[in-house]
């Protein structure tokens, strides 16, 4: 009789507990992804879809966290108010004894993209080039961005001229807002990510018709879906397969459209490298 008692108690103890489990698997925190501006008319209803789609091959919630700029993104992961972000391979070298690789973005089946030095239409005969800039508006993107800002350093140095021989410099705070400042003619020129133009331009963006393609760099590393080195939270492990795995089922592959991508690939660290020595070039880091 006390067996039995004791055999039904281990029994009761043991659904509780698989009940408790559940309860808190059902609780448990949301995977919070920290991103900048994604280039699409309807942001709020992407991401939405995007979040709804990750979090049911993850099985946890995923809400994503919008902000201006690469610095604000990197503050919240830095101070764990995110667990992963979507950030340029830029502040990721900077950073890179702090953070983790989870996924890396692959555009026309490639894990590179460029950056450009876009125009007015039909004034490339006015400005050609970085040599043309002297005493010109030149607009970039971000203080951290790769293709938006550190590619630019570098670029000017190359043709013997320092930030002082422009007439004005500014962030626009966004690739798109690039495109909209050279457009309007509040820029001549402008540092873009070449990724994004070319998206822009897919879509129609009455901003990036009106611009041109001066010059194109070298190939680097697509911006990196990161988190912080040494966070052992599952989820993340879960977020890469995820999105690795989008291009598997239609739902996945409908949001990569979307983004203008084919699919993430696995990541690699050496593929930053060219980052790194560019900022070492600029002593904007240690090589």
């Amino acid at each position: 009789m006390q067996r039995r008692t004791l055999l039904e108690f281990g029994v009761s103890w043991s659904l509780l507990q698989t009940s408790a489990q559940a309860q808190d698997r059902q609780r448990a925190a949301p995977l919070r992804i920290g991103l900048t501006a994604v280039i699409l008319a309807d942001q709020a209803a992407f991401l939405t879809r995007w979040s709804d789609y990750l979090g049911s091959r993850m099985g946890v919630a995923v809400v994503f966290v919008a902000r201006e700029s690469y610095q604000n993104i990197l503050d919240l992961l830095l101070t764990d108010q995110l667990d992963a972000a979507w950030i340029c391979g830029y502040p990721f070298v900077l950073h890179q004894s702090r953070l983790q690789l989870l996924a890396t973005p692959l555009f026309n089946n490639r894990p590179f993209y460029q950056s450009y030095l876009i125009g007015q239409q039909g004034k490339q005969g006015l400005l050609s080039g970085w040599s043309n800039l002297r005493n010109q508006v030149l607009a970039y993107s971000d203080p951290l961005s790769n293709s938006g800002w550190l590619v630019a350093q570098a670029q000017l140095r190359a043709v013997g001229l320092t930030p002082r021989d422009l007439r004005r410099s500014f962030f626009a705070h966004g690739h798109r807002n690039v495109a909209e400042a050279v457009a309007s003619g509040l820029a001549q020129a402008g540092c873009i990510d070449g990724y994004v133009w070319e998206t822009m331009q897919l879509q129609k963006m009455a901003a990036v018709e009106q611009t041109d393609v001066l010059w194109r760099s070298d190939w680097y590393a697509f911006p990196p879906m990161v988190a912080k080195r040494n966070d052992n939270n599952p989820a993340l492990w879960a977020l890469g397969e995820a999105l690795q795995s989008m291009t598997k089922d239609e739902q996945g592959a409908s949001l990569l459209r979307a983004l203008n991508l084919t699919g993430f690939a696995k990541p690699d660290a050496a593929l930053f490298e060219p980052i790194k020595a560019l900022a070492a070039s600029v002593n904007m880091i240690r090589a």
